[in-house]
Parts: C-alpha cells; structure tokens; sequence
C-alpha cells in the first residue's frame, strides 16, 4: 500500500517538476515539502494539501487516500470511447497525440498563470 509521500512523490515526478518547482508553486516552503515526501512522512495541512494537488493536477482525495474515481471518468468519456473505436488506428493515434499536445499547453499556461499570481502576491506582500 502506497503512502501520501509515495504518491505525492510519484506525482511530482510524473508532472516532471522539480521539488523546489512544486514547493514553489505551492506557496510552501521546499523545507516543508521534504516534510511531506521524508521517511517520517508528515501529513500536510488541508489547505496545503489542496495546493499540491492543483499543482499537480491531481485530487486531494488521491494524494490522501489513493483512491480516484475512475468510474465517473469513464462514464464522462463513454460516447467518446465508443466513437473512438470506430475510427482507423491511425487516426486514433493522430487524435490522441493531438489531445495529448493540447492538454500538455494547458497545463503548462495553467501553471504559468499560478506562478506568476504566486509572484505577484509575494510582491504585494513585500510592499506592505
């Protein structure tokens, strides 16, 4: 059974970030993180935990439990599956890769949008 810290650490290596990148954009401290992800494994507070899974893209459901709720994932996609498989293998592959593209720019202007809302706090918060 995996633990908070094998998933969050699973996730961050899967978003490809760096730890100081996901502290960062979490408005942690990357201390406080090592908390998290360390032997002794700390479970963080709600509101912080709720930060790492929008910055992972992920629930806090899974980071604390790993537990997802794929079921209404795939009752969402069902029509889309279904006109899926009636399409040529190599169109599938195309849309795929299309999708795949498209969701990757999103998240990546998602999580520039974060970071640069992150530094104009700390700028607000550095003039008072």
């Amino acid at each position: 059974m995996s633990s908070f810290a094998q998933r969050l650490r699973s996730e961050i290596e899967y978003a490809g970030l760096l730890q100081k990148e996901v502290a960062f954009r979490a408005g942690i401290k990357k201390r406080a993180l090592d908390m998290y992800l360390g032997v002794q494994a700390s479970m963080p507070p709600a509101d912080v935990a709720v930060r790492l899974a929008q910055v992972l893209n992920v629930t806090v459901e899974y980071l604390v439990t790993g537990e997802t709720h794929e079921e209404k994932k795939s009752q969402k996609y069902k029509g889309f599956e279904l006109d899926m498989d009636c399409l040529p293998e190599k169109i599938v592959d195309s849309l795929k890769e299309m999708v795949h593209t498209m969701a990757k720019y999103e998240r990546e202007k998602r999580q520039t949008t974060k970071s640069l809302e992150h530094i104009i706090t700390e700028l607000q918060n550095a003039g008072k």
